[in-house]
């Protein structure tokens, strides 16, 4: 047990490194890349850009200014901004975790919600009417780009019927912290998680719908059935409890890496200051101590996913674990 944890722990600590030296070789070590030029601005004279590169460490060899990074980073977390000078990018990062956290919550109540609903719905009355429109609706919902369900959303209800009853409720574009209203907090949010909700909802339905079929076919569900267990139990107990596993797959990992910013358009459509408008900034002024900031928070939440997804699949079927241990 000692050994496969630490074995889990050493492969994650190689994938972060992994990903710590590839982010800073795109941006050190590729040829005129050097930010000195960025940080020192057009026409600076020579005897500028000479002490910049000496106050930054840039005229040291790259692993010495890799190490330096990832002390300044992990370690003392005083790195600071190549952009806005002297503006520590650690804060930032874990200033705007609460909000893409927030964010991803919600839509992750939405399409949990929406697609068990559809999913066995759709399951039930398989090849009914109402299957097909709900896997229609649901591709439709899997097909429209976020970017552009949110254009669509604020041009309504910011612009068009925000003076409506309808719409009338709908803050302005940007956040709330909960710690400050907790009621504007959740209609500040509201409409972005449903918007970023709403191409999963699709996707896990079909999902959803697939794996509970195949399990229709199981011996246990046959047992169950012939113990006399009705179709509420048989499809919301039994059905689901063998269809968790791909279901519980895709969560981990799509949660994990929209809490690491892969909610990026959501937030820069609807004015949210998270982790991905964050890398959206960072990637705009190519501001290295800011992107590598935001893509370590990513790898490290999309890393321990995957361990937590692990655990989880043993706790689901213990068959796993005994394979594992087998081999």
């Amino acid at each position: 047990m000692i050994g496969a944890f630490l074995s889990r722990a050493g492969q994650m600590l190689l994938v972060i490194f992994g990903i710590s030296v590839l982010v800073f070789s795109i941006f050190f070590a590729t040829p005129g890349a050097d930010p000195t030029a960025r940080i020192a601005g057009r026409g600076a004279s020579p005897q500028v850009v000479a002490r910049i590169r000496a106050e930054y460490g840039f005229d040291r060899a790259l692993p010495i200014q890799y190490v330096r990074m990832m002390e300044k980073l992990f370690v003392t977390r005083d790195l600071t901004s190549y952009v806005d000078h002297g503006e520590p990018v650690v804060p930032e990062v874990m200033g705007a975790a609460p909000v893409t956290l927030s964010l991803v919550l919600w839509a992750a109540f939405f399409w949990v919600g929406g697609s068990l609903l559809i999913g066995v719905a759709s399951a039930v009355l398989r090849d009914s009417w109402i299957d097909r429109i709900l896997m229609v609706l649901g591709v439709i919902g899997l097909s429209m780009p976020v970017f552009w369900l949110g254009e669509v959303v604020n041009l309504f209800t910011q612009s068009r019927w925000h003076d409506t009853w309808m719409f009338s409720w709908v803050p302005s574009l940007g956040y709330v912290p909960f710690s400050q209203n907790p009621w504007g907090w959740a209609k500040a949010l509201f409409l972005p998680s449903l918007t970023l909700a709403s191409s999963f909802i699709g996707l896990y339905a079909r999902v959803l719908r697939a794996e509970l079929l195949g399990a229709m076919g199981e011996d246990s569900i046959r047992t169950a059935r012939a113990k006399g267990a009705g179709p509420v139990r048989v499809w919301l107990w039994h059905g689901l409890r063998l269809s968790w596993l791909s279901y519980v797959s895709l969560f981990g990992l799509d949660f994990a890496q929209l809490l690491g910013g892969g909610a990026l358009l959501t937030e820069v459509v609807f004015a949210l200051p998270g982790v991905g408008r964050l890398t959206y900034q960072g990637l705009a002024t190519l501001d290295l101590p800011l992107i590598m900031a935001t893509v370590m928070y990513s790898a490290i939440f999309v890393v321990v996913a995957n361990a937590l997804i692990d655990g989880i699949y043993t706790l689901l079927d213990p068959r796993i674990a005994g394979g594992r241990n087998a081999r």
